[in-house]
């Protein structure tokens, strides 16, 4: 992770929320900076090699903008991991815990092909449940996914090392301290 200040000048800290005790990292006000999501979005492309993946997964709904950006970029298709009832065609889900409770994600089951190389995205990794699903639901119907990329890491919560545990490399832009 290199010296990425400017942008980490960018993201708001919400006390107490979505809990008392939660330190929200909010992503949102560096989105309403155009030319430091620009600085965002071909960051993170450095720090990636674009032909060790094909495809893009980026999880509902924050990571939807991030590789959006990131497939126009780089001209790569883009999976869509989405909340239960989104999809219009057949689906794949996986259940699974939050730091606050449980969710679901789901894909199309025609989405990837197994053998494809995927690339998971998201804002922000925490406590790595969202994106362990998304590595689980991907992985089930054949991908590959051996990396996953973020705005901000909490490495004090653990899901970077939940991730590098199995088998897939987390990068990030910036990283904050806490909870």
């Amino acid at each position: 992770m290199s010296d990425n200040q400017d942008l980490i000048d960018l993201v708001r800290t919400i006390p107490d929320y979505p809990k008392p005790g939660i330190q929200f990292r909010d992503v949102s006000t560096l989105l309403l900076d155009g030319p430091a999501f620009r600085q965002t979005i071909d960051r993170m492309i450095a720090l990636v090699d674009p032909g060790s993946f094909d495809l893009i997964a980026g999880i509902e709904a924050r990571g939807f903008i991030v590789s959006a950006a990131m497939s126009y970029a780089l001209e790569k298709g883009k999976v869509m991991l989405r909340k239960p009832g989104k999809l219009p065609g057949e689906a794949v889900s996986i259940d699974y815990a939050l730091e606050y409770g449980t969710d679901r994600i789901e894909m199309h089951v025609d989405a990837i092909q197994p053998g494809q190389r995927v690339l998971l995205v998201d804002d922000l990794i925490a406590t790595g449940g969202t994106a362990m699903a998304g590595v689980e639901l991907l992985r089930g119907q054949g991908a590959i996914v051996d990396s996953a990329l973020f705005i901000v890491d909490l490495p004090d919560l653990g899901g970077a090392r939940k991730l590098s545990a199995a088998g897939v490399n987390p990068m990030a832009l910036m990283a904050f301290a806490g909870d």
